[in-house]
């Protein structure tokens, strides 16, 4: 879609309170409509030979968004090259991160009063949106042992009458499950899928849930749409949406709804 167009469907989508619109954009990036407020979660948008499926909206381009989420300190997730294009293009929009990473993103000239740390626990309220975050486990849960600090989180947006839960790079681990329950209920999560072995970690590619593994966890959570993410973008590092949906549809009987994203295509939580 031309990014012109497709701005401006982000723009003019309507949503009344108890709904929120999702657009994906590739790995685990997602634009999200809650009112008139669009956040956008892990878009990776600068240029890389590597990449399978180019930027759909070129990082100069993009406008119009009050919060830019990064999930932890990966290209793909708290884009660098990208951040600095949008402390300019969206000159009032704030960065929200972990906190152990707020060193490595001011050093690239954005102002730390337009940071807002944040670590397992932590809710704070942006706007018309309540965020909570909890830790995750990108393969390891890294907690740093001498600021306590966790260098990777996920995140729960609350606002508009819908809470949706974003897992960015995690596996699960024990005592997740009760911290996204007592956070929960989910109108909405995205959760990777693309999984770990021994090839992509002998290649320093630390890995997350398997597509089984996100399934239960969206079974078990009772979540009223799941997205599947992190399998498009890198050959090395993809996994197949169809097992995903299929596993969830086989163990917990449609009893949780699954859309497998397409690039730009709006998606309606809530209706």
């Amino acid at each position: 879609m031309e990014t012109g167009v497709f701005l401006k469907t982000v723009s003019e989508t309507v949503t009344p309170r108890g709904t929120a619109a999702l657009w994906w954009l590739g790995q685990m990036g997602f634009w999200i409509k809650m009112g008139d407020t669009v956040v956008s979660v892990d878009y990776y948008a600068a240029p890389d030979a590597d990449r399978r499926v180019a930027p759909p909206v070129p990082a100069e381009e993009v406008t119009g968004i009050s919060l830019f989420f990064g999930t932890h300190d990966h290209i793909d997730h708290i884009d660098h090259y990208a951040w600095r294009i949008w402390a300019e293009t969206c000159p009032h929009a704030r960065f929200v991160l972990p906190s152990f990473c707020i060193p490595s993103v001011a050093g690239d000239g954005i102002p730390e009063s337009r940071l807002i740390g944040m670590n397992d626990g932590d809710v704070v309220r942006i706007g018309p949106l309540t965020v909570r975050a909890v830790a995750a486990a990108h393969e390891f849960l890294d907690r740093d042992g001498k600021t306590g600090l966790y260098p990777a989180l996920q995140y729960i947006l609350e606002g508009n009458g819908v809470r949706v839960y974003h897992a960015g790079d995690t596996v699960r681990y024990e005592g997740m499950l009760p911290k996204l329950r007592e956070a929960g209920p989910f109108d909405a999560a995205v959760l990777p899928i693309n999984g770990r072995d021994g090839r992509r970690y002998r290649n320093n590619c630390i890995g997350n849930m398997t597509f089984q593994e996100a399934a239960d966890l969206a079974g078990l959570l009772k979540v009223g749409t799941v997205l599947p993410g992190h399998w498009d973008m890198f050959a090395m590092n993809s996994a197949d949406p169809e097992e995903f949906a299929d596993y969830l549809d086989a163990k917990y009987g449609g009893a949780v709804r699954c859309v497998i994203p397409d690039y730009q295509k709006t998606v309606m939580i809530g209706e």
